[in-house]
């Protein structure tokens, strides 16, 4: 059995259309509150002082039921019971109702279209709650008619078709209102299936490649090592030249295991541009930073660590209280800019942190302008469209 969408680990199911729930829900009680003040403005209208009261009292039990078997429909379970267990007696309190309602009024679509709303909010299989409702609708009609024929005091009142002909048509409103939640409810349970599939996927192939790039280099450094112990006694040299190969491929292994984790771990450039950005805010910096609407199609694996060392630059040689980061597009490739004021005597911070920054934008065919006064330091990157990893 299904685990139902209300249940711990699965209610994030419909959180994303918990809005979509509400509205189907406020249709829902719409209905029944017209249904309902039809009913007692007959009574109010054609009936007496006591039947009024029956008839009030009684549709409000019966509106407060209906709203507790409403919540439950929501974290229905397609293949559960018709009813959890606990609101099981709550069926019970319509039928009361319902003879409440036809003694005082004498109404059978009146008194039969309580239990039949309520019979409506049940937990039907597929296919079993069509002929369900089409079986109350025509019953309803059906008693509609009796209704129309033997009790002349109800016909004579101008209230009493708009309450009859929305008992009968109670039912049909609520099962196709909820057949909508429904079906939505599948679209969203779909779209975080797919995810999760995605998901699932893309942690097969990080395995994938993790289990090739690894079994290669291991399969050759043992066939290395292998090869220099057997050559140990009689050829020292072409052994150490071996144990110098494995080396070389350990050296190999752990450079592409770490461009792969580089690869996997790759932010878009808007998000750093924001992480720095709170970075400094919350170092007590105040901090903006604005990026071009394309920002993402600029090479991250080159500007993503230069966004994080100067930030670290600031937060480490500044101490000054603004700084202003910026990602724009230039003539032919992308501008990356940050500004931040110095505190005086602040250290200039040409350490390794900007040697860094200079050989990986050199790698990458791009230009460092580094700028600084006595009370302003700035850090442009430009990097061209086609730069290389």
């Amino acid at each position: 059995m299904t685990r139902p969408p209300g249940a711990r680990g699965s209610f994030e199911l419909t959180r994303g259309i918990a809005a979509t729930w509400w509205y189907t829900a406020s249709a829902i009680v719409f209905f029944e509150l017209f249904a309902v003040l039809s009913w007692t403005t007959w009574a109010a209208v054609a009936g007496t002082a006591a039947s009024f009261a029956a008839v009030a009292i009684s549709a409000a039990v019966w509106f407060a039921c209906t709203i507790m078997l409403l919540l439950a429909y929501r974290h229905r379970d397609a293949g559960g019971a018709l009813l959890p267990a606990r609101l099981v007696p709550v069926l019970v309190v319509p039928l009361v109702c319902a003879g409440v309602m036809f003694a005082a009024t004498g109404s059978w679509i009146a008194a039969v279209g309580l239990v039949a709303q309520s019979l409506a909010l049940l937990n039907w299989q597929r296919g079993v709650r069509l002929r369900v409702t089409v079986g109350l609708t025509l019953l309803l009609v059906v008693l509609g008619v009796v209704d129309a024929r033997t009790a002349a005091l109800l016909t004579e009142s101008d209230v009493w078709p708009v309450g009859a002909t929305f008992a009968a048509l109670l039912p049909v409103m609520t099962v196709t209102s909820l057949w909508w939640w429904d079906v939505l409810l599948a679209f969203d349970r779909a779209r975080v299936t797919e995810s999760r599939l995605a998901a699932t996927q893309e942690r097969l192939r990080v395995a994938t490649d993790v289990h090739d790039l690894q079994g290669h280099h291991l399969q050759v450094i043992a066939l290395q090592l292998e090869l220099a112990e057997k050559l140990m006694g009689r050829d020292p040299d072409g052994a150490l030249a071996q144990v110098r190969a494995a080396r070389v491929s350990v050296a190999e292994a752990t450079q592409g295991t770490r461009d792969l984790a580089t690869h996997f771990r790759a932010v878009p450039l808007v998000d750093e541009l924001a992480n720095a950005r709170d970075l400094l805010v919350a170092a007590g910096v105040a901090a903006s930073s604005t990026a071009a609407s394309d920002a993402d199609r600029a090479p991250a694996d080159v500007l993503g660590p230069v966004i994080r060392e100067t930030t670290t630059n600031v937060l480490r040689h500044g101490g000054g209280r603004r700084a202003r980061l910026a990602l724009e597009r230039s003539a032919g490739g992308w501008r990356y800019e940050i500004v931040n004021d110095r505190a005086p005597g602040a250290a200039d911070g040409d350490g390794a942190g900007l040697q860094g920054i200079a050989r990986r934008v050199e790698e990458a065919g791009g230009v460092l302008d580094v700028r600084r006064d006595a009370h302003e330091f700035a850090v442009v990157v430009t990097i061209p469209q086609e730069s290389a990893p």
